[in-house]
Parts: C-alpha cells; sequence; structure tokens
C-alpha cells in the first residue's frame, strides 16, 4: 500500500514540474535593445553602428536584437516584424525561446 502511494505522490510531482514548465513557456515579455544585423551581432550594437547595420541588412543579412545589459544576441523569427528598424534601439516585445525571439510589437526607445 505504501509503494502504491509514494509512486501516485512522484507522478504527481513530476506532473506538477511538467505543468510549471510548459506555463513558463510561450510567455510575452519585453526586451530592450539594438536591432543590428547576424553578421556584426554586438559589435555594431550602438547609434555608431546605425547604419552599418542597415547597409548590412539592406544587403540580405539577417536582423538580430542585442540586448542591453548583457548583450545576448536574439535571432528574429519573424524579420519583417523589425522591418525599418536597423540601427534603432527599440523595445521589443514578444517569445524568447533559448537565443530567438518572435516578435509581437516594437516601439522605439
Amino acid at each position: 500500500m505504501r509503494k502504491v502511494l509514494v509512486i501516485c505522490l512522484a507522478v504527481m510531482f513530476v506532473f506538477a514540474l511538467t505543468a510549471l514548465a510548459v506555463d513558463d513557456m510561450g510567455k510575452s515579455t519585453t526586451v530592450n535593445g539594438w536591432v543590428t544585423d547576424a553578421k556584426c551581432g554586438s559589435k555594431m550594437a550602438s547609434a555608431a553602428g546605425a547604419a552599418c547595420a542597415q547597409k548590412c541588412v539592406t544587403a540580405g543579412e539577417k536582423m538580430v536584437v542585442v540586448t542591453d545589459g548583457d548583450s545576448r544576441v536574439l535571432a528574429v523569427d519573424n524579420q519583417d516584424a523589425l522591418k525599418g528598424h536597423a540601427g534603432h534601439h527599440v523595445a521589443v516585445t514578444g517569445t524568447v525561446t533559448g537565443d530567438s525571439v518572435h516578435v509581437n510589437g516594437v516601439k522605439m526607445l
């Protein structure tokens, strides 16, 4: 009887942890940073690198967001959402998964 109770408690614990992990996934968050190109990344994440970022994005490089503070480079899943923002300092609202972000909204800072 004890074994059955312990097994049931263990299964319930695993389900509870899984539910908490799934609950955190898909939450929208806001990240402040610079929109630059994947080639230059954090090297050009400033107002001084704006022209370079715009030139590289126009040439076909993918846009990334370099976060303020820790300079984390986030690949942008939906490039069209940041169209026209290369080289800008922005607040990006979206879903961050690993090292990428799916942009839901963008606001100039």
